[in-house]
């Protein structure tokens, strides 16, 4: 029990920090190659770590392993559902980081807190109260980060808005796919998806240069090993028996470690209204996940 508990509360913080640092990486990597270019090569990149990872643990773990994927077929299944879901929430995600900064881009992306247990009313959850009043705080949040004086949002926060929808998704399959399978080859298979569908892009709407790669290598190799490779593996091991919504509150804090990381790196700055949005988002996400408080039930006479 405190071991799942660990698993479930410092796996994802450590997923969010390396997301938060992430976002520099993207930034800087947008300067230099197109979306579906960049996600091409990150997810290659993951996909191959992930794959020496898979071959080492079963031949350390076989029976751990083979016990928790029951089936390749849920395996497969998962995998492509995950891949499609992270592939264009990666996509849209990039897109947005040409032209908006990195700390905006991680309060924005953070909106999956309030999403997630939003789209659990449709699947017939009860959301409480706090939940509404944290979806109102969000969007005031929102206009403060994103409306400009006046009154349109950049196309870059338009994209980020849309890829956190995307991860909300995403989080909501992997909940139901890590009951039967391995988290860590189900990680695997998604990235195999996600550098197949991106490299079908790259082809179809880019034209990918071998300078522009090696000009941002580095932030290439860290967001495919640590954000892709990693990061993403953590996520879906710490999802395995947990609630997807908590889950999604810690890793939100990459909101915060984006913010950070991109003033002290990329010296960014935003205004003051756009720093009351985050503070807003911020305790949105925090409301979102607050208990709902029972009403006393009174003894009959």
């Amino acid at each position: 029990m405190k071991v799942n508990r660990i698993r479930q509360n410092v796996l994802p913080v450590l997923a969010a920090l390396i997301w938060g640092t992430a976002f520099v990486a993207q930034s800087v990597g947008a300067d230099y190659v197109e979306p579906f270019t960049f996600n091409t090569a990150r997810s290659a990149i993951a996909f191959l770590f992930l794959l020496a990872l898979c071959l080492v643990r079963r031949k350390v773990q076989k029976g751990i392993v083979e016990r928790a994927t029951r089936s390749w077929k849920d395996l497969a299944v998962g995998g492509a559902c995950c891949g499609v879901a992270l592939t264009v929430a990666s996509f849209l995600q990039q897109k947005g980081l040409e032209t908006t900064t990195s700390g905006k881009a991680g309060f924005i992306t953070a909106l999956y807190i309030v999403i997630v247990p939003i789209l659990g009313v449709f699947l017939k959850k009860k959301a409480p109260r706090t939940i509404w009043i944290s979806v109102a705080l969000a969007v005031v949040g929102l206009y403060c980060l994103c409306i400009t004086e006046d009154f349109t949002i950049t196309s870059g926060d338009f994209y980020i808005l849309l890829c956190a929808f995307c991860f909300s998704a995403h989080i909501l399959v992997i909940d139901h796919f890590t009951q039967t399978v391995d988290g860590v080859e189900l990680s695997c298979m998604q990235f195999l998806v996600v550098t197949v569908l991106s490299a079908v892009g790259m082809a179809a709407t880019e034209s990918p240069s071998l300078e522009a790669l090696g000009m941002c290598l580095g932030p290439i190799l860290y967001v495919g090993i640590f954000s892709s490779g990693v990061a993403y593996t953590l996520q879906i091991l710490a999802q395995k028996d947990s609630n997807p919504t908590v889950v999604s509150l810690l890793l939100s804090l990459e909101s915060v470690f984006a913010t950070l990381a991109g003033a002290v790196i990329l010296h960014d700055q935003m205004s003051g209204k756009e720093y009351f949005g985050c503070v807003l988002m911020l305790v949105a996400v925090v409301l979102a996940q607050l208990p709902e408080r029972k009403k006393p039930v009174r003894a009959e006479v």
